[in-house]
């Protein structure tokens, strides 16, 4: 099974908007999965209907016994967190150690699986999409982008289709290399700007850690074509092939208003660079 991860190293390049053609050209081909659980918004667009969902328990949460507490504030006393006091938890500051638990005379404090937040599988136009919602002040990002993947997993084989795109989130932290552990290939989308640059250059030193096979897409190239050609050279010095230049097309923020693929826009000039990047995706994940 192949899973092609698109990165970007920062938010706002486009990187929901050329998953989104991806799905709409490879429909009913590939299992689509948004891994920026703290902001979804591929759902938005490829708008699936729910088919199932289920609990994110991210860790434990210490709760109290007040039947049994009396108060001799050890818990309190021990916890590095300041997240217990007086038999009330704090669930934002509480890491779920234990130590409280442990500590309790009383045996008047337990752990809890702690809801963090919640995964939706869904049947879009498209094919399967998968994406999740982290609650506020939750953690775990990173293992709630491997459940969506395990899950992606088993839609993929249920429904025979050879291919999980993954549509992952800003930056390069714990829920980006959740996102690379035992993935196929990485499409970076930059843009042609400083901190593009500087991103870019993370992510594919990322790929080189995880050693796999990366790719690059200049979204919006003709905005600083000079910018576009310093994208261009750093992505040759990690042997990364840039398959597409997109150009600014202001159908592309129609299409995210209407709530759709770009590339359904007949004429648009990015629509037809986004066709031209989804067979150079497809070549590229069948070289050897």
């Amino acid at each position: 099974m192949t899973e092609l991860v698109l990165l970007s190293g920062k938010g706002g390049t486009g990187k929901t908007t050329v998953t989104a053609a991806l799905a709409h050209l490879w429909a009913g081909r590939a299992v689509f999965v948004d891994a920026d659980v703290d902001a979804a918004n591929l759902h938005l667009v490829t708008r699936p209907e729910t088919t199932g969902f289920g609990p994110f328990l991210g860790g434990k949460l210490a709760r109290v016994d007040e039947d049994r507490c009396t108060g001799c504030g050890t818990c309190t006393d021990l916890c590095r967190f300041g997240a217990i006091d007086c038999g009330r938890v704090d669930r934002f500051g509480c890491e779920g150690c234990g130590l409280c638990a442990m500590a309790c005379p009383e045996r008047a404090v337990q752990l809890d699986d702690r809801h963090s937040g919640q995964w939706y599988a869904g049947r879009s136009p498209y094919g399967p999409v998968l994406h999740a919602r982290l609650h506020p002040g939750e953690g775990n990002s990173g293992k709630l982008v491997g459940l969506l993947r395990e899950e992606a997993r088993g839609l993929a084989k249920a429904q025979g289709l050879g291919r999980i795109v993954v549509d992952g989130p800003p930056g390069v932290g714990c829920p980006v290399m959740a996102c690379l552990a035992g993935a196929s290939a990485v499409l970076a989308v930059a843009e042609p700007s400083a901190s593009g640059l500087h991103d870019l250059e993370r992510v594919l030193q990322l790929g080189r850690h995880f050693e796999l096979p990366c790719a690059v897409a200049v979204n919006r190239a003709d905005v600083a074509p000079a910018l576009a050609r310093e994208v261009a050279a750093a992505a040759g010095r990690f042997g990364a092939p840039v398959l597409a230049e997109i150009p600014y097309d202001p159908a592309v923020p129609a299409c995210v208003a209407d709530a759709r693929p770009v590339t359904e826009r007949a004429g648009s000039p990015a629509a037809a660079a986004l066709r031209d990047l989804a067979g150079a995706v497809e070549t590229f994940l069948e070289a050897p």
